[in-house]
């Protein structure tokens, strides 16, 4: 047989004229090779899309139930199988039978199924650092029959609480609560909840979960800035300026009338005792409008506590700021902070960690007076590492007009104040100092 016989052969297997203008076209060993995988495609992808899917809702169950040990004891059965059949070892195939032995035992306990109805149930979704965060779990037979006892696996952060459901018969229901600790400032996934089965060995484990994974807001300890240091910020009347306006709030003086001056500002009583037109000149005026600059910077701090110390000082300017209603700005070295409400500053600020990486106090303080140009006053929120030549330096870095404050944070420390040029710094050791220092910046 010829070899133009044979591609036409090989081309009408493969569904393609080989034919031109009556002449057998030779087929080329590489197209050969392109058409058959072609072909090999065509028919092998669908049955390996139905293999795969195949596996997925029967394989893969049976193996996720294997558990480490589980895969062991099946592993070192087979293994001392084939040594027992090879070498003629009696005592290798008994130990290979007790391993099948026991996952045999260990399947019994966990098949069947069970139908509940679960609900996890947090009874506040945010607290702060050190209330108590309690929560339920109420269980319900859902089955027309009664079910043995099992397990439920409650997953809290890294750790992982396990309830005890007892034998239950149809439509009765079982509760459990639970407190979380909340020692520290975090986000804590709670959940999902999930029914486990297992032998004792733990050879086998079958997990089915029942609910969804729930977020508890750990916010940072806050401290309250009512009474004498409440108000240090006039929000009618604003702070006044050094730049003079011919229209505001805060009068400053009288000068002579120029063409185009608003005749509602002549002040008439002076016109006629001098017998010429006065005007009144205002000090200009601006919203009160603050803005906290917050450094995760764990170079500049003494101790990890003490960043958490400079969180919960900002978060107590930041609340105090949206309890009075005014325009408020909180930045860190990884951004800005959201400030729409209390509830959402305070979920940001529970999100934020230290860093090593990033930058300075006084990078961070470049960056919030290009951020915010229009506030009128200023914290920035450090460690005690920050240096006097430091804090004078960003305070450089903050617009003329701008009142400033620094509070250093230090565990422990006395509670002070003091002056770098324009820049009031405050030393704060406890929470508890805030207010108490406050009323030593506005005196």
């Amino acid at each position: 047989m010829s070899m133009k016989s044979n591609a036409a052969k090989v081309g009408e297997f493969l569904g393609r004229p080989f034919h031109r203008d009556g002449i057998p076209t030779q087929l080329h060993p590489g197209s050969l090779w392109r058409e058959a995988a072609k072909v090999a495609g065509t028919y092998v992808a669908p049955v390996w899309d139905k293999v795969g899917a195949w596996s997925r809702k029967y394989v893969v169950p049976v193996l996720a139930t294997i558990s480490t040990l589980g895969f062991v004891v099946l592993g070192a059965a087979i293994v001392l199988w084939i040594l027992g059949v090879s070498f003629g070892w009696q005592e290798a195939k008994v130990a290979a039978l007790l391993g099948l032995f026991l996952m045999l035992i260990a399947i019994a306990f966990v098949l069947g199924s069970s139908r509940y109805a679960v609900e996890l149930d947090l009874a506040r979704t945010r607290v702060a650092v050190g209330e108590p965060a309690v929560g339920s779990i109420a269980v319900t037979n859902t089955a027309t029959h009664t079910v043995l006892p099992a397990a439920l696996e409650l997953p809290v952060g890294a750790a992982a609480a396990l309830f005890h459901l007892p034998r239950m018969k149809p439509e009765q229901v079982h509760e459990d609560l639970f407190t979380i600790p909340t020692s520290r400032r975090a986000v804590i996934t709670v959940g999902p909840v999930s029914s486990v089965r297992a032998d004792p060995l733990q050879l086998l484990r079958r997990t089915v979960q029942w609910t969804g994974p729930t977020d508890l807001y750990v916010h940072p300890r806050t401290t309250a800035l009512d009474g004498p240091a409440a108000g240090f910020l006039k929000d009618l009347e604003g702070l006044t300026t050094k730049d003079l306006s011919n229209s505001d709030i805060a009068f400053h003086a009288l000068r002579d009338y120029v063409p185009g001056d608003d005749r509602r500002h002549i002040h008439w009583k002076t016109t006629a005792r001098t017998g010429k037109l006065m005007v009144r000149q205002f000090e200009e005026t601006r919203r009160s409008h603050m803005a906290v600059a917050l450094s995760l910077n764990l170079n500049e701090y003494e101790h990890d506590d003490d960043l958490e110390l400079a969180i919960s000082a900002a978060a107590s300017l930041g609340r105090q700021a949206i309890k009075e209603n005014r325009e408020l700005n909180m930045l860190t070295q990884r951004g800005p902070l959201h400030c729409e409400t209390g509830r959402n500053m305070l979920d940001d600020m529970t999100r934020l960690q230290g860093h090593t990486r990033r930058g300075t106090t006084v990078e961070l303080a470049r960056t919030l007076s290009d951020a915010v140009p229009g506030a009128s006053v200023v914290f920035l929120v450090v460690g005690s590492k920050v240096t006097a030549a430091q804090l004078r330096t960003a305070a450089a870095s903050i617009p003329p007009g701008v009142r400033a404050f620094a509070i250093r944070c230090l565990g422990g420390a006395q509670a002070g104040r003091a002056t770098i040029g324009d820049l009031t710094v405050l030393t704060l050791g406890d929470l508890n100092d805030l207010a108490a220092i406050m009323r030593k910046a506005v005196a």
